[in-house]
């Protein structure tokens, strides 16, 4: 709770002398693409929400200087437009990473502006100020910014940015559907974000609100009165006599007396009315979004803020151990590592954030231990120790799954063992789990797949059964690493570097590597500290650089670098600068070796899917965790480590196209150009991926290729493959919360776009709480879909501040069945307070309902879709892993 409420004005001069920097001109904006086609200079949710979360991080470094670097400077930033790596750069130093903050700060822009496309919420007036519903829109935002509060403190990031990206949206709508900035209001509101304080002066049902308007145009239509009202969109609920409407020409509203509207979303007066006022909301809801993350750093704290937002360079450490009876040596290895990456990176930048350790044995696996506090962590992993069992397998996969499902995005997962997994049925889901979460998983097995001593078994082992870690690694970007007892120390230790952040892996050519034959992979100006991994039968390699100087086997430093080897892992690091250009590898083993080049850069990208939504009044990109065989899609590039303050005779280095590849056969799908949108320092760039190249269901790789500021090659690779799901799976739930002794209905929708599909659907939820489905099979043809829906029932002794996780799995069955595609939907529960049922006014009683969708229907339901030209009916669109929160709170 707040033990007082705080009045705008503890924002300060400098968070007030920040905006100046950004507000004048529209260009410091970057603009949503899709808006910005529909309507040029427009300011959109996720510019406000970008702006307003660099604004207060900046806020924050300004307060808090860094360790043993000098305090930064508010003059150094005045006129220029604020990038996150320009201010990652001035205070954790040049070259740190800010691709952890962005990717948060994606997480948030996109749950924003997905309020306008998903079923739950787009038509519900409650969420968007609209119909005049200000009380109600209140009660759900101050209950949103709680939710945020709730799910940060129980490090539950990813729900909480779901949340909070709810939240800034409908508090940028408040200024830009209500009549605020009409009634000459240049600050932000100062009861929206409280909610024991009364909103007053409100217009009431019987209160004529406009004139009619019959131009797109509508500059005078509001009456003259001092009463805060909002306006009415479509027919649900239905527009009263003398009130305003939204507006422009998808609002059904605004063709009824009094026509026209009120709306400020945009520039265009073909979708807002009020377009001449639209800057105006514009600065006001930056203000309001502003305060509102202050004041979710003021009741986090910095550091509690700094991992909401991820506003660090480093990664978190996450390790996942199997503590059977043979593990003594990798136990200690792991014990060793942890220390090592504590105590080197102790008090710098790079010092972990956050700290996940789970134990497996079987037939047991966790729990799950996390910490933000390195000798909590250190002390937990101390009292682990290698007891009893001995047999194989174990349950490794189900607590890989639970490190997953607590680890944060874009981090490391390291799995010790010595054995093959028992729950390999869990393979698909897990390598479904490491792509929604971005997160790379590395094996270090001391077991040879081919080795007949060792551990008990209970039963014959195939010499294929360790394939699932492989399956994991392959989609998830890591690597399975074969060793001994006696070497595992040293090889956890160089593959722990890869922690520091900051690394990215080179492509080679050809992608599958044939003992005997060349491989080549380029190095570019931008990196450093180039590093080849080799593990398997080795018996000899040479590395040659683009000047013909070449390096053998033997250990120690050579013409090129430092050779190290362990057993048969072995790793040369090339001296810096490396020499540019074309290097080239070749290998002797037995079998097939692995083979993996690493190095540093500032200079890598994010990426992310989308579908473009053009016939509806929110024109704008409706994000995807990954295409959809058969439906058009926007590949979304944001390239980071472009930092402004380069020499400028150097020039920007920049991307052309982008190159897909099937994968692991590395065959070339297609080269795609990449269109720059927005000023060039932003990094965003933009492809389209036509149906016919990803038609088919399987993973590809994504390279993108440029060059440098000097001209030369510049090659980027994703550090996960990108799979291409066969049908669109989508598990949603509804706005509002639930608290323990409730039900929920949950919305599914699948829908195939690529030809004919017969899919079983499957549900399973932890903890194990009761779960009904009324679609359990769907038969599909090209361009239809299925509704169904799912009940969940709480129990009564559902423990407070506790996680669900839903999983629905679309199987296909069939001569030629389909890969499994998952959805994820997480669930915080949380105690009822009395206080969570707002009074709703008289006037407005059952007017906030939102119309029947296909997401509220209480049967299963096909329907027909349309996939033609990139444009996506938006009579279906559900959240793809959205979030369901059960929640009950009195207050912040």
């Amino acid at each position: 709770m707040f033990p007082v409420e705080v009045p705008l004005s503890h924002l300060g001069p400098p968070i007030l002398l920040l905006l100046q920097l950004l507000l004048p001109p529209t260009s410091a904006f970057f603009p949503n693409i899709w808006s910005l086609l529909a309507a040029p200079g427009s300011v959109t949710h996720q510019d406000l929400t970008e702006e307003a979360a660099l604004n207060v991080t900046l806020q924050l470094f300004l307060e808090r200087p860094p360790p043993g670097r000098p305090r930064l400077r508010l003059d150094d930033f005045r006129g220029r437009t604020l990038l996150a790596d320009d201010i990652f750069a001035a205070y954790f130093g040049p070259g740190s990473p800010s691709r952890r903050f962005r990717a948060a700060l994606g997480e948030v822009s996109r749950a924003n502006a997905a309020q306008d496309f998903l079923p739950a919420s787009r038509n519900n007036p409650d969420l968007h100020f609209d119909a005049e519903r200000l009380v109600q829109g209140r009660a759900l935002l101050v209950g949103a910014l709680r939710e945020t509060l709730v799910a940060a403190r129980a490090f539950q990031h990813a729900l909480a940015r779901q949340r909070l990206g709810a939240a800034l949206h409908a508090l940028q709508d408040f200024y830009s559907h209500s009549n605020w900035v009409e009634l000459g209001e240049r600050q932000p509101h100062p009861h929206l974000l409280w909610p024991r304080r009364e909103l007053r002066s409100l217009a009431q049902v019987d209160d004529p609100t406009c004139s009619d308007c019959e131009e797109l145009s509508c500059p005078g239509n509001m009456l003259d009165f001092t009463l805060l009202t909002s306006g009415y969109f479509g027919m649900h609920p239905p527009k009263p006599p003398g009130k305003c409407s939204h507006g422009g020409h998808f609002d059904q509203s605004s063709s009824q007396p009094p026509r026209g509207g009120i709306n400020k979303d945009s520039t265009s007066p073909s979708f807002s009315p009020h377009h001449m006022l639209h800057l105006r909301a514009v600065e006001v809801a930056l203000l309001a979004s502003i305060e509102a993350l202050s004041l979710l750093r003021s009741r986090l704290g910095d550091r509690g803020f700094s991992r909401l937002l991820d506003i660090t360079p480093a990664s978190s450490l996450s390790f996942v151990l199997d503590t059977t009876g043979s593990m003594g040596e990798e136990i200690n290895a792991a014990k060793v590592q942890a220390r090592r990456i504590v105590e080197q990176r102790q008090g710098s930048p790079m010092e972990p954030v956050f700290y996940v350790l789970v134990p497996f044995h079987d037939p047991g696996f966790g729990p799950v231990f996390t910490t933000s506090d390195p000798d909590s962590f250190w002390q937990k992993l101390n009292e682990i120790h290698a007891l009893g069992g001995g047999d194989e397998p174990e349950m490794c996969l189900s607590a890989l799954e639970l490190a997953l499902l607590h680890t944060p995005p874009l981090s490391d997962i390291f799995v010790f063992t010595d054995a093959s997994p028992k729950d390999a049925f869990l393979t698909n889901r897990v390598e479904s789990l490491t792509r929604e979460r971005r997160c790379r998983v590395t094996f270090l097995v001391t077991e040879d797949p081919s080795r007949v001593q060792g551990r008990a078994r209970r039963e014959v082992l195939s010499p294929l059964r360790f394939e699932p870690y492989e399956a994991i690694a392959l989609a998830s970007g890591g690597e399975v690493i074969f060793t001994k007892d006696q070497h595992i120390q040293d090889v956890a230790a160089i593959v722990g570097e890869s922690l520091a952040g900051g690394w990215v892996t080179l492509p080679l050519e050809p992608r599958v590597f044939i003992p005997g034959e060349t491989c080549v992979f380029a190095v570019d100006r931008l990196l450093r500290q180039v590093t080849v991994r080799m593990h398997g039968d080795i018996s000899g390699f040479w590395i040659k650089n683009p000047a013909g100087v070449s390096q053998g086997p033997e250990e120690g430093t050579g013409p090129l670098g430092h050779t190290r080897r362990f057993g048969q892992f072995w790793t040369v690091t090339m001296t810096d600068p490396p020499q540019t250009g074309s290097w080239e590898i070749q290998i002797a083993a037995e079998g097939i070796p692995r083979v993996r080049v690493q190095a540093q850069t500032s200079l890598d990208f994010l990426f992310h899917f989308g579908i473009p939504v053009e016939d509806g009044p929110h024109p704008g990109l409706y994000p995807l965790t990954q295409p959809v065989a058969g439906l058009q899609t926007q590949l979304l590039v944001e390239v980071t480590g472009l930092v402004s303050r380069q020499n400028p005779e150097e020039g920007r280095p920049h991307f052309s196209h982008a190159v897909l590849r099937r994968v692991p056969e590395g065959t070339r799908l297609g080269r795609v150009p990449l269109e720059p949108v927005g000023p060039p320092e932003r990094g965003l760039l933009v492809a389209s991926l036509l149906p016919t190249l990803l038609s088919v269901p399987a993973p590809f790789s994504l390279e993108l290729v440029g060059q440098d500021g000097g001209g030369q090659g510049l090659r980027r690779t994703a550090p996960q493959p990108c799979p291409v799901a066969p049908v669109l799976l989508e598990l949603s739930g509804p706005p509002s919360f639930l608290a323990p002794g409730s039900k929920a209905p949950l919305s599914l929708h699948v829908a195939s776009f690529s030809g004919p599909q017969d899919l079983d659907l499957r549900t399973s939820i932890s903890p194990s709480f009761s779960l009904t489905s009324n679609l359990s099979r769907a038969h599909l043809g090209q361009n239809e879909s299925a509704w169904g829906r799912l009940w969940l029932e709480v129990p009564d002794s559902a423990a407070p501040d506790s996680v669900v996780m839903v999983t629905v799995t679309a199987v296909g069955q069939g001569a030629r069945p389909v890969p499994p595609t998952h959805a994820f939907l997480r669930l915080l529960v949380l105690a009822r307070s009395s206080q969570d049922q707002p009074e709703t006014p008289a006037h407005s009683a059952d007017r906030g309902r939102p119309p029947v969708t296909p997401a509220s229907l209480p049967s299963a339901l096909v329907t027909q879709d349309r996939a033609g030209g990139g444009v996506v009916d938006k009579a279906w669109w559900g959240t793809v892993g959205g979030v369901l929160f059960l929640l009950g709170c009195s207050s912040w």
